[in-house]
């Protein structure tokens, strides 16, 4: 999620040109960004080759930005874009271009097929007006507190029906639960409709007192140490000493000895010990089994804060400071800091640094559910004894106060709000909610259907018609969600699109005929998408 993301775990607040051409100067811009290795270039970074857009058969008022750029082991490029339209950001029209390792061009995936039109960029209806329309929407989500942290700017909305001009408003505050607000609401520029609106925080949990001794990345600082992870990017975690600003980044730890923590919430480093540990370890995930080099590719690390508010029983990544915030959760002692809510937070800035999935409809439930997943294989990756992999999402912390799971992978409606299979209209609940759709694919893939016990834990995983489904083992599922992701899935991905994204994904990596292929395809019928 860029600088329009911020999201939580919990969901408790519940035409033909040279081709030629293009390829050899996409592949130029390509070679220049992923120097040195890189896999991935910063949002922004370059512009595309002059002739690109045309070549693509967009307008002349249209123009593209590179945003991400992918690179296969076989020399396969994967160039991701964002689209401007008179100089006016087109929300819903990014697209990747695909080439072959020899230049040429194996086709487009897009947000939207529309055509990138609007009479004129005159604005028949106020920006006040629009800003009170956004206030009105932030007051009917309940957000307290609600003011205006970005006034509306014009912008192309094109990721829903026909393009449109109209404005974006961005309204701050506080959600029910005391997570910050970062609701974006599209009014149209003419009408003055509200055309759609989307919370931008994302949110997590978890506890850490569960990682028992684990090292730390620290150094010297004086004649103390301080909690800083120079392996990793520099990862720092701070101290908000129970501050509910959310602009506050809050204090760096220091300690004497670099003996930090005593596994109890009694005192401040203990939580510190956990998010420091499951950023290192979601950041040796993505490295050493996704080959990225942090969450934007760059080298980079987020940072993170731990002790947010009074008792906040929630955690959140947020793109506006490109950071992670954890609450310490019930009484004050239970912080929302175990591994696969690190992993969860983190990969929330996966998401926003490559497909972006909106923060709403089905694409809100795939961004969930990237981050659940991702979340889970690190769990499994970090073998911790104190908090094995399992298929489990927030066991660590008795959010519910009887000892069950936030949320299940195998059978996600065991929680009674999340959905096990795909159905009309299933995009209009939470993404907390819908995003189990997707878990429950990724569980079929990786593990099968029917009962089975893993790691001592015991699950039965249903298909929506009975079928039998035999996984391909977590890695290899990993391997393709991670492929879709960063490759084929788009800002407005749904779950069909998201069937042919990871279709898309195990031919590239294990062939059209591949036995991986044919699981993905029987999966996500299991799970009634077809």
């Amino acid at each position: 999620m860029d600088s329009r993301s911020t999201s939580a775990i919990s969901g408790i607040s519940r035409h033909r040109r040279s081709r030629t051409a293009l390829a050899a100067g996409a592949a130029t811009l390509a070679a220049s960004l992923l120097a040195a290795g890189a896999t991935a270039a910063p949002a922004g970074a370059a512009t595309p080759p002059s002739g690109t857009a045309a070549s693509l058969g967009l307008g002349g008022k249209e123009k593209l930005i590179v945003r991400d750029v992918v690179k296969d082991a076989d020399g396969s490029l994967h160039t991701r874009y964002e689209r401007t339209y008179d100089g006016l950001p087109v929300l819903g029209g990014d697209l990747i271009v695909h080439q072959a390792p020899s230049g040429a061009e194996e086709g487009v995936t897009k947000a939207t097929d529309a055509r990138i039109k609007v009479a004129d960029t005159r604005a028949s209806f106020a920006a006040s007006g629009a800003q009170r329309t956004a206030l009105a929407a932030a007051k009917a989500a309940d957000v307290t507190g609600a003011t205006t942290e970005r006034a509306p700017r014009k912008v192309i909305w094109a990721a829903t029906g026909k393009p449109v001009l109209a404005y974006e408003t961005v309204i701050g505050g506080l959600q029910k639960d005391g997570t910050p607000s970062r609701l974006h609401v599209i009014t149209d520029a003419d009408s003055g409709k509200k055309l759609y609106e989307y919370q931008a925080i994302e949110t997590g949990t978890g506890t850490g007192q569960h990682n028992g001794k684990v090292a730390v990345g620290a150094v010297k600082s004086g004649s103390q140490w301080l909690m800083k992870d120079t392996a990793r990017g520099g990862h720092l975690t701070y101290n908000s000493k129970h501050s509910w600003d959310e602009n506050k980044k809050g204090s760096a730890f220091y300690d004497p000895d670099n003996v930090w923590g005593n596994g109890k919430p009694t005192i401040a480093q203990t939580a510190a010990v956990d998010v420091q540990y499951g950023a290192a370890m979601t950041w040796d995930y993505y490295k050493k089994v996704l080959g990225r080099n942090g969450i934007k590719g760059n080298g980079k690390a987020a940072y993170s804060r731990v002790h947010y508010g009074d008792a906040y029983q929630n955690a959140f990544w947020d793109d506006a400071c490109f950071c992670m915030t954890y609450g310490d959760g019930e009484g004050n002692k239970k912080p929302l800091t175990s591994l696969d809510v690190a992993g969860h937070e983190m990969s929330h800035g996966l998401t926003s640094a490559t497909a972006n999935l909106e923060y709403s409809g089905e694409s809100g439930g795939l961004n969930e559910a990237t981050s659940d997943i991702f979340g889970t294989a690190v769990e499994f990756y970090s073998k911790n004894a104190k908090d094995p992999g399992d298929y489990l999402i927030g066991e660590k912390i008795d959010i519910n106060g009887d000892g069950t799971p936030l949320r299940y992978m195998d059978k996600p409606s065991k929680d009674g709000l999340s959905y096990d299979y795909w159905k009309s209209g299933v995009g209009e609940d939470d993404p907390h909610f819908t995003s189990g759709i997707a878990n429950h694919f990724f569980y079929l893939l990786a593990e099968g259907s029917g009962r089975k016990v893993i790691g001592g834990v015991t699950y039965n995983s249903p298909t929506k018609d009975g079928r039998v489904v035999k996984g391909i083992g977590r890695a290899k599922a990993e391997k393709i969600w991670y492929k879709a992701l960063t490759t084929y899935m788009t800002s407005t991905t749904n779950y069909a699109k998201a069937r042919t994204a990871t279709l898309n994904a195990a031919k590239k990596l294990y062939g059209a005929n591949s036995t991986e292929y044919k699981a993905v395809n029987n999966a996500w019928g299991g799970v009634n998408v077809k």
